[in-house]
């Protein structure tokens, strides 16, 4: 799987991110402008020592990724979605994209995908979802989908 965020703007949140990829087996794509330096501490202190271990591929802009991964199937989280993220079929080469904290996928973007838009139901009157939070379930449920293929360590089923 891949997650790929578009203009992340939180430090924390993209050292989340950065964690639960590695955890789950994922890529990490960034699309710049980022809002923050790679080499921030709050990167390093919320990514825990697994950012060494994350896969993360940086692009330029939308365009760069896309250039960069020609064919590739984007699902985009927004809130804008009819579809709820649980209703779409993943395949282990999917990319999942998310937008800016403040202001999500621009609408250019989501035009052009509206098949591929999905979004988390919340409670009536919400915004959004802490983006790491939104890239938690989201990614969980597509590994979910694939029977969290190569996910079981040495702990599992342990007590």
């Amino acid at each position: 799987m891949n997650v790929v965020l578009l203009e992340p703007e939180i430090p924390m949140n993209t050292g989340n991110i950065g964690r639960t990829c590695v955890c789950a087996g994922a890529a990490l794509h960034l699309i710049k402008p980022l809002g923050f330096s790679l080499e921030d501490k709050y990167i390093r202190r919320s990514g825990l020592d697994y950012w060494p271990d994350l896969s993360l591929k940086i692009y330029e802009d939308y365009a760069d990724f896309l250039g960069k991964n020609p064919g590739a199937r984007v699902f985009m989280a927004t809130t804008k979605a009819p579809a709820a993220y649980t209703d779409a079929e993943y395949k282990e080469e999917d990319f999942l994209m998310f937008g800016r904290e403040s202001e999500g996928i621009p609408e250019e973007i989501l035009r052009g995908n509206t098949g591929l838009c999905v979004r988390v139901p919340m409670a009536a009157g919400r915004r959004s979802l802490n983006l790491s939070n939104a890239v938690a379930v989201v990614l969980y449920e597509a590994l979910r989908q694939q029977g969290f293929k190569g996910l079981c360590g040495e702990t599992a089923g342990v007590l």
